[in-house]
């Protein structure tokens, strides 16, 4: 049985240029493991802490430094000689090793490429398939209570950005699309190349395309009104010959703790001229934000909103619950940050019904299996997703498809580190396909 022999850190960028961690996790057979540490732009204030050099002038106060060091000293010396194969047992050591409550005294980025890096060099050691080794951890686990075969997830991609994601060209963060119907991962995907070139067509026409893209690849066109995003993605749909809410329905990342007023419990929301331009903020309070949202989710095929209301707002995720949860799938992510505790207090409150899954924001890959196992006995939809600084490490795929996730959120179909996940989905539903031959 392999165990890990040396760990190696190293500086590498994600996708805005900005320094994160790669590990290599090498196995005493020889087999190695490689892993990324992701980074998010709109981050919840509950998620495990990246680590950051903010008193070195290297790289802005971003770089990694401390977080690398991390890796190759304490961490290494407290798991060199571990058994691969016990994963829960590698991830219990480093929590016990950090210490903290948030993963803020090593890094939760030194803590996930070092799980990710060792389940990888563990697959690597049986020559089996990431997504194989990972779904064997998934279904022998005694507190995940499923027994899913992988499976591919439904792809919701981003089609237009605003907030964090572009220059806050749109309050909202995020309008994408997802495909309806029992199609294949790959016919599904040359749809959705199609409806985003299309896309662009209909903003160019219209004088919007600009060249701002967003950092997830997403169109970032100013516009007169949040919800012309919206009607932009359905002229799209209805223009590559498909039909809005029969073959592609629109999920809004409306990411309102980005604008919320914490102060005064009330979000500002900036109103625009016909030319983008934007106003002074207006305060709206969780109820209005509400009927706005319900308003679109009666207007458009909406059939997914994430963090519609502020990571503490309650009582607002309470009353949405009430009137939106049996229409759409209210997703939470800064609500819930993969954190198992979280989302058992949100099933316990009976708010949202929808878990967005972040490896990074739990710190470890057993942590991300626990609240995913705890979604999924809860009867809580479960998307993976990426993060808006990302790289082509594309372990989520594998992840999406082991634990049987139903959506998988990567952006847009442009960038290359976003193609690596779809590209990565390809191949696995491929291999998939063969076996069932076989």
């Amino acid at each position: 049985m392999a165990r890990l022999a040396k760990l190696k850190a190293r500086r590498v960028l994600d996708s805005r240029g900005r320094p994160t961690i790669e590990v290599d996790a090498f196995a005493s057979d020889g087999s190695i493991g490689r892993a990324i540490a992701p980074s998010g732009a709109s981050t919840g204030r509950h998620e495990a802490f990246e680590l950051r050099d903010v008193d070195s002038t290297r790289f802005g106060g971003r770089d990694v430094g401390r977080a690398l060091a991390n890796v190759e000293g304490e961490i290494a010396r407290r798991l060199n000689g571990f058994e691969l194969d016990d994963q829960y047992s590698i991830d219990r050591a480093l929590i016990e090793l950090d210490g903290s409550k948030n993963k803020s005294r090593l890094g939760a980025n030194a803590l996930i490429a070092v799980s990710l890096a060792c389940a990888r060099a563990a697959a690597e050691s049986h020559r089996e398939e990431l997504y194989i080794y990972l779904n064997k951890i998934w279904r022998s686990h005694a507190i995940a209570g499923v027994d899913a075969a992988p499976r591919l997830p439904v792809p919701i991609v981003n089609m237009i950005s605003g907030g964090a994601h572009a220059g806050r060209n749109l309050d909202v963060q995020d309008v994408l699309a997802v495909p309806l119907g029992e199609r294949s991962y790959s016919d599904s995907l040359e749809r959705i190349v199609a409806l985003y070139h299309e896309l662009g067509a209909v903003l160019r026409e219209q004088g919007e395309e600009g060249s701002l893209v967003g950092d997830e690849g997403g169109y970032g066109p100013k516009l007169s009104d949040d919800s012309v995003a919206i009607e932009r993605v359905v002229a799209a749909i209805e223009r590559i010959g498909l039909a809005p809410g029969v073959d592609f329905a629109i999920a809004v990342d409306v990411a309102s703790t980005q604008f919320h007023d914490e102060s005064t419990s009330t979000y500002l929301m900036r109103p625009r001229a016909r030319d983008g331009s934007r106003g002074k903020p207006v305060k709206i309070t969780s109820s209005q934000m509400i009927d706005m949202l319900e308003s679109w989710v009666n207007r458009y095929p909406i059939t997914a909103l994430e963090d519609p209301l502020a990571e503490d707002d309650r009582e607002g995720w309470r009353e949405i619950t009430r009137r939106l949860g049996d229409r759409v799938h209210l997703i939470g992510d800064d609500l819930f940050v993969t954190d198992a505790r979280r989302l058992r207090e949100g099933v316990d409150e009976k708010v949202a019904n929808a878990i967005l899954i972040k490896p990074n924001q739990a710190g470890t890959l057993t942590e991300t299996l626990e609240t995913l196992a705890l979604a999924k006995r809860s009867g809580y939809r479960t998307i993976v997703s990426a993060r808006s600084g990302e790289t082509e490490d594309s372990t989520i795929a594998d992840l999406a498809v082991a634990t049987a996730s139903d959506h998988i959120k990567i952006g847009s179909v442009a960038r290359s580190e976003r193609l690596a996940k779809y590209n990565r989905l390809l191949r696995i539903e491929e291999k998939l396909s063969e076996a069932n031959i076989n």
